[in-house]
């Protein structure tokens, strides 16, 4: 049976108790508090507390005052430590698609919805096999569609595929040739999908107002691009995603465009709360290997934005004080 441990799944035998989760977890003996299903629960019961299927725990213990030891990353009120999303796309094949994402540490994956081949072999792997819901947040698209009407359908079938999931990424496209968002179009699929109860993380263009607007209709994360998709070349313009993210309430993520971890680290340091990317890592010679660049790339960057850079000056300012010098 599954379990949630703080937002995160785990996966328990049947009529395990508190303590063997605990026990699992290392935290025997530890000084914790557990919160089961939002009731206090006793330390003396967690022998005799049984779990059950879908049980929601938090497990909290006392750190130091002021200090920044979880910067948690929240979408639709979970929270992940990963800062990294990854798509599916484009990998040779389904293990070097499910190896690359594990290097990644990605927690959200974002799969695009297709029809099924009725002719496929019954055999054939399946892309949710490799990248289970248990384990992963998955995050259906609209990537394709070039209409509100494509993109609200696909919506609602990738709702029903998953069993009733609201999180969804909206895009919808205006042409083939750049893959520009249509943002008319992603207004009213946006206005629609909000309506309907879904949770939509929004494809837009590096347009402060267009964010703006996404925010003010409901989407829960805006996520401007940085380059046309795929393409690779970066942050074209940076201070118009900061000027994205100095004015959202909602979590901004770079979506589009990274080619590399240093594009990463840049759109983290901006003050991004996230990065979504595919063609970087599936493209690169070793998808694997750049996976964990561009892992390590979020975590640099976003380090750096929490400890602030030092200002830029024009002229040299010597590191070592000239008084003492013996010349």
């Amino acid at each position: 049976m599954m379990v949630y441990v703080n937002g995160e799944a785990h996966e328990l035998a049947d009529n395990s108790k508190v303590a063997d989760l605990i026990a699992a977890l290392n935290l025997t003996g530890k000084r914790i508090a557990v919160e089961l299903n939002k009731e206090i629960l006793p330390y003396g019961d967690y022998a005799s507390q049984s779990l059950q299927a879908d049980d929601r725990l938090e497990i909290v213990h006392a750190i130091g005052g002021g200090q920044n030891q979880s910067d948690a990353f929240v979408i639709a009120g979970v929270s992940y430590h990963s800062r990294l999303l990854v798509g599916t796309g484009k990998y040779k094949d389904l293990t070097e698609t499910r190896l690359a994402i594990e290097a990644s540490g990605a927690e959200i994956v974002t799969v695009a919805i297709r029809r099924t081949n009725i002719g496929q072999n019954p055999g054939e792997p399946n892309l949710l096999d490799v990248i289970s819901p248990d384990k992963y947040t998955i995050l259906p698209n609209t990537a394709g569609c070039y209409s509100a009407e494509e993109a609200v359908r696909t919506c609602r079938l990738g709702r029903e595929l998953l069993g009733g999931h609201k999180l969804v990424k909206l895009e919808v496209l205006a042409d083939q040739q750049t893959l520009f968002p249509n943002v008319a179009e992603t207004y009213i699929a946006a206005e629609l999908l909000v309506k309907e109860g879904f949770d939509v993380m929004v494809y837009t263009n590096d347009d402060p107002i267009a964010a703006k607007r996404l925010e003010e209709i409901g989407c829960i994360a805006v996520m401007p691009l940085a380059a046309p998709i795929g393409s690779g070349l970066g942050i074209r313009n940076p201070y118009n995603i900061l000027t994205i993210v100095e004015n959202a309430k909602v979590p901004i993520l770079v979506d589009a465009g990274v080619g590399t971890a240093s594009d990463a680290a840049i759109a983290m340091e901006l003050g991004c709360d996230g990065v979504l990317m595919n063609t970087a890592i599936a493209a690169a010679n070793n998808p694997i290997l750049m996976a964990s660049a561009m892992r390590k790339g979020i975590e640099a960057g976003r380090e750096a934005f929490l400890a602030g850079r030092m200002p830029r000056k024009r002229f040299a300012s010597a590191s070592s004080p000239i008084d003492g010098l013996f010349f």
